[in-house]
């Protein structure tokens, strides 16, 4: 398993942008694929973003082209730019890992803590 520590929540208005950061433990960092899912509020986990070992990013419909993934394999860390927020946003974001993609997208092994965004009107 991998350790993992988001950090980036807090407010915005709608219309702005926030950036998750998400740090993992240890140098099998690369040997994992890389997901942020939300849950909000009377809903269930929700998978908005995925990245591959290889760098293959995957979008949740509700979120694409204005969220972008990316990883530096360099720093442990994944990141979360989320641009264009609106209130339909506001959820606990959690960064998940998993050497398996099948598994990172059904039940990963590896979760944060979670932070929390919230988008006021």
């Amino acid at each position: 398993q991998v350790q993992l520590l988001e950090s980036g929540g807090g407010l915005v208005q709608a219309g702005g942008s926030l950036r998750l950061s998400c740090a993992a433990s240890g140098s099998i960092f690369s040997k994992n694929h890389m997901g942020w899912y939300r849950q909000a509020p009377g809903k269930q986990r929700e998978l908005v973003a995925a990245i591959t070992t290889d760098g293959t990013t995957n979008y949740a419909d509700s979120v694409k082209g204005r969220f972008t993934i990316s990883r530096d394999n360099a720093k442990y860390t994944v990141y979360l730019q989320m641009d264009s927020l609106n209130v339909e946003d506001t959820a606990v974001y959690y960064c998940a890992a998993d050497p398996s993609l099948l598994q990172l997208v059904g039940s990963p092994g590896s979760w944060g803590q979670g932070t929390q965004v919230t988008v006021s009107s």
